[in-house]
């Protein structure tokens, strides 16, 4: 670690000159860990950061500037609010902060402090040390597992989607797609499911580049969307997070996709589950949903994507 994040790996008692106002007698969770009771002003941050037990006095300032960076992050900006979201004096607070500003994790403006340029360069790496693909693997592959259907994942190119990732399924069936293939978004389940962030005009602008695409190739049946369901069903997929593939792109073949995200809550990819329609009802397509949107959730949080968390508690300033 950073030397001057190490700098202050001291005992956390209060200095000779320094006087603790009265506590209230501190709460015994399960675990037997004793917490401070929680301060008037705080803001909510992940428990693990602030359950410490005995065993792990020796990584209190650690943790502590951890939960300086999480407190960060949710808003919180000047120090007597850090202070009571961690439950430490002025003076802790002030050497936690000034050692992270010093290492460049936080950075001290007008108002306040933000998260520094240190955490940018950290996340590019991680970002580099896991490319998608090697991130989604172990979800395609548990969905193939529990589904036996042919699972696809990919990501946004122009107009197209460009699939980057594919298990057949087990059911002795074979679809035309393949790693390295394109279709248009618009066109098919897994590209649809990019594109539920977009607004009406680039749907329809996506249809139309869909429909000249296609403008050649024959469908039969043709089970392709006029443009008014197509924008109808697009408006019930962003409401619900999903999108289906009923044999827009393939006769017989149906999907079920969910959007994947990065940190920033960007839709970067997708992923489906696909087969043919004997063993891809519209009852299994339904309750395929939730069995998609989990790999997809789990694949975006490892990502760096956090469910967006309802505030329960405000800061009192």
């Amino acid at each position: 670690m950073n030397k001057a994040m190490t700098s202050h790996v001291e005992s956390e008692a209060p200095e000779a000159h320094e006087v603790e106002a009265p506590r209230k007698p501190a709460a015994r969770p399960a675990n037997g860990a004793v917490l401070p009771t929680p301060p008037t002003d705080s803001i909510g941050l992940p428990s693990t950061l602030l359950d410490i037990t005995p065993q792990q006095a020796g990584t209190q300032t650690l943790l502590r500037g951890l939960a300086i960076l999480e407190a960060a992050a949710a808003g919180v900006r000047d120090l007597r609010t850090f202070g009571a979201a961690l439950g430490t004096t002025r003076s802790t607070t002030h050497r936690l902060v000034s050692s992270l500003v010093q290492a460049r994790y936080l950075r001290q403006v007008q108002g306040g402090y933000l998260l520094g340029p240190k955490l940018i360069e950290l996340g590019t790496i991680a970002l580099e040390q896991m490319p998608l693909t090697t991130v989604a693997r172990p979800h395609l592959a548990a969905l193939a597992e529990l589904t036996h259907d042919t699972i696809h994942l990919g990501v946004r190119d122009g107009d197209d989607v460009l699939y980057i990732d594919k298990i057949p399924g087990t059911r002795g069936l074979e679809m035309r797609s393949r790693v390295g293939h394109r279709m248009p978004l618009a066109s098919t389940g897994i590209g649809k499911a990019m594109m539920l962030d977009l607004g009406p005009d680039q749907w329809q602008s996506l249809f139309d580049a869909s429909r000249r695409a296609l403008a050649g190739v024959s469908f039969k049946p043709d089970n392709r969307p006029d443009q008014q369901t197509f924008m109808q069903r697009m408006t019930n997929y962003s409401a619900g997070g999903f999108t289906f593939d009923l044999e827009e792109n393939e006769a017989s073949i149906r999907c079920v996709a969910a959007p994947v995200r990065d940190a920033s809550g960007a839709i970067v990819a997708a992923l489906s589950v696909a087969s043919t329609i004997p063993y891809m009802s519209l009852e299994r397509m339904d309750e395929l949903i939730p069995v998609v949107q989990r790999e997809a959730r789990a694949i975006s949080e490892e990502l760096g994507w956090r469910v967006p968390q309802p505030t329960t508690r405000r800061i009192k300033r």
